[in-house]
Order: structure tokens, then C-alpha cells, then sequence
């Protein structure tokens, strides 16, 4: 077959540029997404006079027996049995060496299933908004598939935080020791985190959520297409309401990959934690050996494989979102090919948050905090100095003043080797007489805690309720993910296409 555009040229492509803009041997992976794409766009030319009835169930047959087909081609070629697309999308690459892309292929497959009659499919449209509603729906799906990962992780850090109890740990400013929190307060750091990526990824979703099937190359699809058709059967709310914005239009691969570059250093920074907090230095926490490696040099050695990958992918979740970026600023209106280059970089981004979701969890699930360790870090170091201050603050003494009182008190503390509650009342009547015998209760290690009694804060009855808070969000995203997933499957099972 001829290429999809050749009828205005005498002559052939150069060999070398020929295989070098091809797109399909990356491309090859939207075939789901096309062949669904392509049902929508048969019924709507169906309803346009352009197919009959009879033609319309040979085009949908068609159609459902492409992806089975290559499978079965491609199966054939290596000597295999697996009836699953992804094994096989290389070996379907070489099949088709003369295929320009996944809408030249499928249209090739089709017409080795059903004949002339395939060709007819093309009328009404381009490969400009073909491009775009195959990479619309192949984002959708790659953000309800990392939804569903980030809500694992999630559930996997509340659980954590549920465990954890009342057991402490200090926190850190500047990484010198602050103040002492509860372990479940920090873990619960991130599950905020979380719930904004995942906020930011339903939101992304909301609005690619329209239809660019029916504007054709640039100006609108030629043929009075009901565009409502194709947006229907496609799942989308509508369809896009400009066809040069619609073909051109990456805002939605953007905001993608931008979301997922902000999830990535949510993620990395819990690595990086994790990794010092593993150390001899800190002893914090135990890494689970089946998330770790040796060293081929040093027996004693246990490295944090998991979370140091996870930094490194970070980087290129950052350079997905800097690529696309690159690649659209300057484009003029409408299609460009500039935009097949920015197919990769989605994809690239997708698999390697989809990896990092795919062990994240369990990592998670598996950690063990040392407790005692922790605990007693928090005691030292006058991490209690805060509430010390506050207890002056309670007796009058404006916090200025509190903060240089009690500033000498830890001086006089670190020239002496005591913490604050080992010096004598004696001592501390030297910096203020505003001390009595209560100073001692109110900086005890609970009191500490305790003293941060605010929405937010680490008083341990605060950090009950916000635990018990993670936890209902985490059960009502969960029964919301569901049922738009029954709803998706049912709509699958009634359509006619």
C-alpha cells in the first residue's frame, strides 16, 4: 500500500530519513487507544451517510479482530503463545516495516481483515486529531492507573502512621535536630503530599477530558459530523470546542508529566529521608532486606537500592516535564511534527512512575522504625526548648524575653553537659524568677508534644484525629476509583462498539 499522503509526490523517500521519522516503532503502543479511537469515528461517519449499516458491522469487526490479529502475527514471528499487547509491541513493530505510524498500521491491518472497505474509514479525518485523541486517551488512562498507585502508597503510609502509636522521633530544621514529633505525624507528612498529587492528577484528568475527533487537520472535519458521537463513545464529557486548539493543544501531556515531576520529588524526598535515617549515624529505621543489595567488595554492607533508584528517577521524571516543555514553546498553530517528539517523553514519564508505584507500597509496608533509638534522640539535644519557652510565655514573660531566658539556660546546659530538665531550679531562678517546680512537668517529652495542641500539630491527640482523618480519605478515594471503574467496565460491555 502507498503512503497515507502520496498521491502529490513523484518522488520517494530518502531510505534514511524514511526510517528515521517513523514514529511507529514507538507510536505502537497507542494501538488500543487508535483501534477504540477508530470504532468512535465509524459510527459517526455512519451517522453521517458515509458508511451503511452493513459496512458499519464489517468496519467494528474489523476493528475488534486488529489488536488479536498482530497479536497473533507477532506471536507467530517469535514462536510464542502469550496473548497479551505488551510482550508483543516489538515484534509487531517489525511486522510492518512499511507502516509510518499507528494510524498508517492499523489502517494496513484493517484492510487485510476486511478489505477496500477499510479504506473508507478515513474519510472525515486526520491524522492531526487522530494523534491527539489517541495520546488524550492514553493519558487518561495512565492517570487513573497512577491514581490507583499513589492511593496504595498512601494507605501504606497511614498504616505505618497507625502502628506507629505514640512512638517519637525528632524533627529537624536545617537537618539539626527541632523539635520532637510523633513518627506518625512525619509519615503523615507525606500522605499530604499525596493528596495534592492526587488532586492535582484528577484535576489534569477533568480537563483533558474532551473529545478532538471531528476537527479535523486544522479547520474542522469537512463532512457534518455529530462530534457528540465519537466523545460519547469514547468516554470523553464533549467535544473540544476549537479544531486548531484541539490539534495542537499538549496542555494535557504538559500537565502530566508537570504532575508527575511534583509527585517524583515528593517521592525522592521521602528516599532521601529514608536513606539518612538507615544510616549507623542516625539508626533510625531497618530497610527491608528484599528491597536491598550487598556490596560485591565490603560483606557487611546493606544498600539502599530502592530508595537511591528512586532519587535517580526523580531526575527523569523532571526531564519528561522540562522535554515537553521545550518541545511546545515555541510552536506556532496549529500541528506540528515537532509534537511526535513529544510522545516519548509521556510515555517514558508513565512507565517509570508506574514502576516506581509498582514497589513503593510494599517498601513501605515493610519498613521498621527503630523506636527506642528514635525516642531517645528526641530527648536530647533540647529539643524541649521550645516548650520551655512557652511554659515562660504562660507565667507572663513576653516571648522575646522567654526565647533569651531560656537561650541561657541551654548554654549554660551545654557548658555543663545537662539537658534542661537536669538543671536545678536553683540555676534556672538565675535566669528569671518566673521558674517554679511546674517548669519540669510542662518540658517533659509528652508535655513537649502535647504543648503543640492545634489543627496540624503533633499533640498526640491531634495527630489521633488527623491519622483517623488519613484513613477516611484514603477509604473514600478508594470507593470513588472503584466505582468510576465499574462504571467504565459497564459502559465497556454495553456499548456496541
Amino acid at each position: 500500500m502507498s503512503k497515507m499522503w502520496s498521491g502529490r509526490f513523484r518522488e520517494p523517500l530518502d531510505a534514511a530519513f524514511e526510517s528515521w521519522q517513523r514514529s511507529f516503532p514507538f507510536d505502537v503502543r497507542l494501538l488500543p487507544q487508535e483501534v477504540a479511537a477508530s470504532k468512535a469515528h465509524a459510527l459517526a461517519i455512519t451517522a453521517a451517510g458515509i458508511l451503511s449499516d452493513d459496512e458499519l458491522e464489517k468496519m467494528l469487526d474489523g476493528l475488534n479482530r486488529v489488536i488479536p490479529f498482530s497479536i497473533e502475527e507477532a506471536s507467530a514471528s517469535v514462536g510464542t503463545t502469550d496473548t497479551a499487547l505488551q510482550p508483543h509491541l516489538a515484534a509487531i513493530v517489525a511486522l510492518a516495516p512499511q507502516a509510518e505510524d499507528i494510524h498508517h498500521f492499523v489502517e494496513l491491518q484493517l484492510t487485510k481483515l476486511i478489505g477496500d472497505l477499510a479504506l473508507k474509514l478515513h474519510t472525515g479525518r486526520s491524522r492531526n486529531e487522530q494523534i491527539a485523541t489517541d495520546m488524550r486517551l492514553f493519558v487518561r488512562d495512565a492517570i487513573d492507573q497512577t491514581l490507583e498507585g499513589i492511593l496504595a502508597w498512601r494507605e501504606a503510609l497511614v498504616a505505618q502512621a497507625e502502628a506507629s502509636g505514640e512512638a517519637v522521633m525528632p524533627s529537624y530544621t536545617h537537618l539539626q535536630r527541632a523539635e520532637p514529633v510523633l513518627i506518625a505525624h512525619w509519615l503523615l507528612a507525606y500522605v499530604s503530599m499525596l493528596e495534592r498529587d492526587f488532586s492535582r492528577l484528577v484535576d489534569c484528568r477533568n480537563r483533558l477530558n474532551l473529545c478532538p475527533l471531528g476537527s479535523g487537520a486544522i479547520a474542522g472535519a469537512t463532512l457534518a459530523l455529530d462530534r457528540k458521537i465519537a466523545a460519547s463513545v469514547l468516554g470523553f464529557d464533549g467535544p473540544t470546542p476549537n479544531s486548531m486548539d484541539a490539534t495542537s493543544d499538549r496542555d494535557f501531556s504538559l500537565e502530566f508529566t508537570q504532575a508527575l515531576s511534583v509527585l517524583g520529588l515528593h517521592i525522592s524526598r521521602f528516599a532521601e529521608e529514608l536513606t539518612l535515617h538507615s544510616t549507623a549515624e542516625f539508626g533510625f529505621l531497618d530497610l527491608p532486606e528484599r528491597f536491598s543489595t550487598g556490596s560485591s567488595a565490603m560483606p557487611q554492607k546493606k544498600n539502599p537500592d530502592l530508595t537511591e533508584l528512586i532519587r535517580g528517577k526523580a531526575g527523569r521524571l523532571q526531564g519528561a516535564a522540562i522535554t515537553l516543555a521545550t518541545i511546545i514553546k515555541g510552536l506556532p498553530l496549529a500541528y506540528n511534527k515537532d509534537l511526535q517528539e513529544g510522545q516519548e517523553p509521556v510515555f517514558d514519564a508513565s512507565d517509570t512512575i508506574h514502576g516506581i508505584l509498582s514497589v513503593l507500597p510494599s517498601f513501605t509496608q515493610a519498613l521498621s522504625f527503630r523506636v527506642d533509638a528514635m525516642k531517645t534522640a528526641a530527648e536530647k539535644g533540647y529539643l524541649n526548648a521550645m516548650a520551655a519557652a512557652t511554659y515562660l510565655t504562660h507565667k507572663g514573660v513576653p516571648f522575646r524575653k522567654a526565647h533569651e531566658k531560656i537561650g541561657q539556660a541551654v548554654r549554660l546546659g551545654l557548658e555543663t553537659g545537662r539537658e534542661l530538665n537536669q538543671l536545678t531550679l536553683e540555676e534556672l531562678r538565675g535566669f528569671g524568677e518566673e521558674f517554679g517546680e511546674d517548669f519540669f512537668a510542662s518540658i517533659t517529652l509528652e508535655a513537649t508534644l502535647d504543648c503543640h495542641d492545634v489543627i496540624g500539630g503533633t499533640a498526640r491527640n491531634r495527630v489521633q484525629e488527623a491519622v483517623s482523618g488519613a484513613r477516611k480519605r484514603v477509604e473514600s478515594d478508594k470507593s470513588s476509583l472503584a466505582s468510576k471503574k465499574s462504571a467504565k467496565l459497564a459502559e465497556e460491555r454495553t456499548t456496541v462498539v
